[in-house]
């Protein structure tokens, strides 16, 4: 059973703000829907004043939200009225940590499936096969999610890429034409804009829980030498996102494909992943240990796993793991 988590008087006062967004709503109607003291609603006002939310006041009146600074917690926004019924419902945020999925993991075990905690800087950011994800403050969208699925180990692998097409579905929603390269980076124009990094905890027969973490480069300008031709960000290719209406579009879609996967139909996400891919059809190299091979990408099974074609004519089954794929020429 999934426990869900009561709001603080805060969070529902902020609620109601959202609720009413430009117009003004009496201190005294708030206390009476939330059964608390005139006084108490001053004091969560001004406490989230203080977050960064702007909040007009007007003697006989009341309050009305106008705006957020960037150091407002966007959890509050996040959640309110989310349509989902536990991704995303609960949000951890943080200006500055170590990494989100090291946290994610510290609180895994006494936290509801679906719990997101967000940061605006990573200062030990990961990426897959033990790389370091860039992650500077308030230059992209860095998160992870706690799942805790009902299903043999075997399957876990595939979430990685249930994660890729929930936000390629998100992207192309907002009219983005993204690209996966398998298994877990997100293309636009030949260039990677987000990597997902997914770990777990489990048992010899069960799956304790698993933390996706999820990195997005939203707004960031300059890149270092060594990555800039292989990486950009959506302000270097003159997209806007707003991070806060990205994740409460990317939640639902997530939550429809993970229930539908754990239901056993992955139809939709395999459909994406193959719409999508970046490497489907083409020539690549399949680096493992630093040895590169030239393959063809004929097809992604069922399961996930590639189907690539050597040279020679063999086929063989590519499994995630300590694999990389790359392009001939370019990144991808």
């Amino acid at each position: 059973m999934r426990r869900t988590k009561m709001k603080s008087t805060k969070e529902k006062i902020i609620d109601i703000l959202i609720d009413n967004k430009d117009k003004y709503i009496s201190g005294e109607s708030i206390s009476e829907k939330l059964e608390v003291s005139r006084a108490s609603v001053w004091k969560h006002i001004k406490n989230l004043e203080k977050e960064g939310y702007q909040i007009e006041s007007k003697t006989s009146q009341g309050y009305k939200l106008i705006g957020r600074t960037d150091t407002a917690n966007p959890s509050y926004e996040i959640s309110h009225r989310l349509k989902t019924s536990f991704m995303g419902q609960r949000v951890e945020y943080f200006k500055t940590i170590d990494s989100t999925n090291i946290q994610a993991n510290k609180i895994a075990s006494q936290s509801p499936e679906g719990t997101v905690v967000l940061a605006d800087e990573q200062t030990k950011g990961k990426g897959r096969i033990g790389r370091t994800w860039v992650s500077e403050q308030n230059k992209g969208l860095y998160f992870s999610t706690i799942l805790k699925p009902d299903i043999a180990l075997m399957q876990a692998p595939f979430i990685t890429q249930l994660v890729a097409a929930s936000l390629t579905k998100t992207f192309l929603d907002l009219g983005i034409e993204i690209s996966i390269k398998w298994p877990n980076d997100l293309i636009y124009k030949g260039k990677k804009v987000a990597g997902i990094l997914t770990e777990m905890s489990a048992e010899i027969d069960h799956i304790s829980y698993i933390i996706v973490g999820i990195g997005i480069n939203l707004y960031k300008k300059d890149f270092e030498d060594e990555i800039k031709d292989k990486a950009t960000s959506f302000a270097n290719e003159g997209i806007e996102i707003d991070r806060i209406e990205f994740l409460r579009k990317f939640f639902p879609n997530f939550e429809d494909l993970y229930e539908k996967f754990k239901a056993g139909d992955k139809r939709e996400c395999l459909d994406i992943l193959r719409s999508r891919s970046a490497v489907l059809g083409r020539e690549v190299y399949k680096i493992k240990e630093g040895e590169r091979v030239k393959v063809f990408a004929r097809d992604i099974d069922d399961i996930g796993n590639l189907i690539v074609e050597h040279e020679s004519g063999q086929i063989e089954t590519v499994f995630t793991g300590e694999i990389s794929i790359r392009g001939l020429d370019s990144y991808i």
